[in-house]
């Protein structure tokens, strides 16, 4: 079972809730206002990737006392899923708003015209519930997995879960059900939203480029921005979701 290493994984949590509660929260009264005076779709996808890492942010403290605690579980189990849920739902959440971005920036550089013809927030609203539904629905498997096999597990005067930990010591039964899932959430959650997020913003980064009548500035500015998204995409989720492949020896328990 693979273990996060607790100064690390401590260190990184304590760094990212730091910096990124308050700057969330000035991003999200900043799209609210945005939203509310003239809403573009780009500011509600935004707005909707700021809720999804506010949220992160605020059940993140569950996992820095757990790392404190040497990974024993030492709040009220029931906690357990909620958190686990909310810590893997809003990372793949995040990657589809990245995604929606990088096509939103994508279409306004290559077709300028016939997208600000198209361009109406309601799309964005449209998408944004989708991929709230989307994610919810696939990682509801947290909420799952401890039922799988309980019977027989009672039977054997064991529970599927121990509940001095959370989310880990999986059954066979439960890893059968839990190790697909962990493959098709790296590939439909993140592959494919990555292979996505980089076609749209090398091309982006291409056009660009070609383009004389924009400021200098404003043109290093825009593809800086690019390749920063791109490359907070690839550190962020990619290590967590390669782990996902793996043989069964090294599933860490984590969907």
């Amino acid at each position: 079972m693979q273990q996060c290493h607790t100064g690390v994984c401590l260190s990184i949590y304590i760094i990212t809730f730091v910096l990124g509660l308050p700057s969330n929260i000035l991003a999200f009264f900043t799209f609210c206002k945005k939203v509310r005076q003239k809403p573009t779709p780009i500011d509600i996808l935004l707005l909707n990737l700021t809720i999804s890492d506010l949220l992160f942010l605020l059940f993140l403290p569950f996992k820095m006392y757990e790392v404190l605690n040497d990974m024993v579980w030492a709040i009220p189990y029931a906690l357990c899923p909620v958190s686990g849920f909310i810590f893997y739902m809003t990372i793949y959440n995040s990657t589809f708003f990245l995604t929606a971005v990088s096509v939103e920036r994508y279409l306004g550089v290559a077709f300028p015209i016939q997208h600000s013809l198209k361009r109406r927030p309601v799309y964005a609203v449209a998408a944004s519930i989708f991929f709230w539904i989307f994610s919810i629905l696939h990682l509801s498997i947290v909420f799952i997995v401890p039922f799988i096999g309980k019977k027989a597990s009672e039977h054997n005067d064991t529970t599927p879960i121990n509940s001095e930990v959370c989310y880990e010591n999986f059954t066979e039964d439960q890893l059968d059900v839990l190790l697909p899932v962990r493959l098709e959430l790296c590939i439909v959650l993140f592959c494919i939203p990555f292979l996505i997020c980089s076609f749209c913003y090398i091309n982006f980064i291409r056009i660009l480029s070609k383009l004389n009548h924009i400021d200098r500035r404003r043109r290093l500015r825009a593809i800086g921005m690019a390749l920063g998204t791109l490359l907070v995409f690839a550190l962020c989720f990619g290590p967590y979701n390669v782990s996902h492949i793996g043989d069964r020896g090294e599933c860490d328990g984590r969907s």
